[in-house]
Parts: C-alpha cells; sequence; structure tokens
C-alpha cells in the first residue's frame, strides 16, 4: 500500500529477534518474515532488526539472538515497499571496510531501501564471548567511521590508523545510491554524539518515548551541529519508543517506562515527537507479535488522518 505523505514522521517496529521476545518464544524466521510483511501491508514505513550476539545479565536468564545482517538480508529479499535497518550495528562485531561491503549489498537486494544504522556497543559480556575487544570503543567507532563512510559515499579509502586498515580499498561493484544508503548513528553519549554531528544523516537514541524525553539529548545534538559548523535542521531526529498494548507479557531486557493508551492517546503522543523534531520512530511493541502489528496498525490510521 502506498502510506499518505499526511503522516507527520515515519513510523518502524523493531521485530523480534531475540530469545523469549516472541510471547515469551524463539521468533523462528517463518515468525520474522510473517511479521515483516505484515508491517509492510498495513502501511509501517520501515522494519528493524537488533545487532548483538548473546545477553549475559546477572540474575537473569542468558538470551541469544539471531545474526543481524543475515537477517536484513532476507528481508531485504522478501519486501518491497519498506525502509529496512539495524537498530544499530555493532561496528565491534564486524571489519568496518567489510561492514560498508555488507551494507552496500543489502542496499542492492532491498533496492535502495537500507538505513545503516551504526553504534559502538555496549555489553560487554558479548565482546568477551565472541573474542572482539572491548576497549576504546569510542576511538575504535570513529576509525570504523572514517573507513564505512569513506567507502560507501566515495567508493574507495586509504586508511591506516591505530586499531583499523583499509589500504587502497574500493566497493565495487556499487548498489543501487551513488552515495551509498544512509548512515544513522546511535548514542546519546557527548562523543558519540560529536561524530554523527560530523558525519551522520541521522540520529538515533533508544527509549525517548515522549517530547521531553527528546528535549535535552536533542539540545546537545544542536550544540554538538554547531560545534562542527552544521546547520542542525540538516541532521535528521530518530527515536525508538517503547509501547506496551493489550496483552503484554513483559518484556526480556527492559525496565520501562513504556508508552500505553488508546490508539488516539498513542498517536496523540507520536504527533508530540514529530512537532519536537523527530522525523522517524521504531516502535518496540510488546507484545511483539503479529497482533501486536495489527493493533497498532490503529494508531498509523490516525495519524494519515491528520
Amino acid at each position: 500500500m502506498t502510506v499518505p505523505r499526511t503522516r507527520p514522521l515515519k513510523v518502524g517496529v523493531l521485530l523480534p529477534d531475540s530469545e523469549r521476545e516472541l510471547n515469551g518464544h524463539v521468533p523462528h524466521w517463518r515468525d520474522i518474515v510473517t511479521m515483516a510483511r505484515a508491517a509492510e501491508d498495513v502501511g509501517f514505513d520501515s522494519i528493524w532488526i537488533t545487532d548483538h550476539l548473546i545477553h549475559r545479565e546477572p540474575g537473569k536468564p542468558k538470551q541469544g539472538m539471531w545474526e543481524c545482517w543475515s537477517l536484513l538480508a532476507a528481508l531485504a529479499a522478501v519486501t518491497e515497499r519498506v525502509e529496512i535497518g539495524p537498530l544499530v550495528s555493532c561496528v565491534g562485531f564486524r571489519n568496518p571496510a567489510l561492514l560498508a561491503k555488507i551494507a552496500d549489498t543489502v542496499d542492492e537486494i532491498s533496492g535502495g531501501r537500507l538505513i545503516l544504522g551504526l553504534g559502538a556497543g555496549w555489553h560487554e559480556p558479548e565482546y568477551r564471548a565472541f573474542g572482539y575487544p572491548f576497549d576504546h570503543r569510542v576511538a575504535r567507532f570513529a576509525e570504523a567511521l572514517t573507513i564505512i563512510t569513506g567507502l560507501l559515499r566515495e567508493g574507495q579509502v586509504d586508511f591506516a590508523g591505530t586499531y583499523y586498515q583499509a589500504r587502497d580499498c574500493e566497493l565495487r561493484p556499487r548498489g543501487p545510491r551513488p552515495l551509498g544508503p544512509p548512515i544513522m548513528i546511535g548514542s546519546t553519549g557527548p562523543r558519540m554524539m560529536a561524530l554523527a554531528a560530523r558525519h551522520a544523516d541521522l540520529w538515533n537514541a533508544w527509549g525517548r518515548n515522549t517530547p521531553v524525553d527528546v528535549a535535552p539529548a536533542s539540545a546537545t545534538l544542536d550544540a554538538a551541529c554547531h560545534g562542527v559548523g552544521r546547520d542542525p535542521a540538516t541532521l535528521a531526529r530518530s527515536v525508538a519508543v517503547l509501547v506496551d498494548l493489550p496483552g503484554r507479557r513483559g518484556r526480556p531486557r527492559e525496565k520501562g517506562p513504556f508508552l500505553s493508551g488508546s490508539p488516539e492517546e498513542l498517536a496523540d503522543n507520536l504527533r508530540g515527537l514529530a512537532r519536537a523534531g523527530v522525523s522517524h520512530v521504531q516502535v518496540v511493541l510488546d507484545p511483539n507479535t503479529p497482533s501486536g502489528i495489527e493493533e497498532l496498525a490503529a494508531v498509523l490510521e490516525i495519524l494519515d488522518r491528520g
């Protein structure tokens, strides 16, 4: 379906990709593709997958998940309209030149629908379990970003840093967009926000459910843009919004706060985020099921009426 232009902001949905996230069960591929197609059918603008390897937290059951970019490539092939993206891809898990290559390939499969969300990661146990260094994450991210942006936006890079090297590296062939997919950086840390101001097309923060939640980080981002001589209006804002619907069973990791209410109340909250400068939200549902997708469709219908 064609999404009406009256919608005040783009609305995406985070699909379940981890143990216990499908109403307490493991989401298998048949479940994920069913939800992706349902999201596209009812009018969501985008679908998203997290990028983690395993969660190990004291006092909680271990939680594993499917590999992010494998799912994104498959989702690119079985959808037609929605934008797709990682929320967000941890640069520490993959060589940055290879990550640029993967992103350009997934953008090709999708026909130019990828948003490349990037972050520095935060959960030390998964780094240790899979053999990745956890130290100097922001410094490593900055070097990786130099390689990724050079390859995607210019097609080549020659870089030798402290942590990464990409000497006389090229992307060939290129995906459908000459400058590659838009780059979204997810973080509220000051150093990461400064990198977003310098390099990103889109900024993202997790769990900023209301305009009041967004305002302080958005002001910090504005200051970061001014610090590098950039008009803040040229850096789009997005936030992940945690929504509880009737029938919720609780979330494996999140502690809240969560949004709830009638479709009209949820739509009004999203309008408020749009007025606060947010152009794209990723809704994180409970229950994160096909029925949850269908229930939130009522919110989209209200937004589309203006």
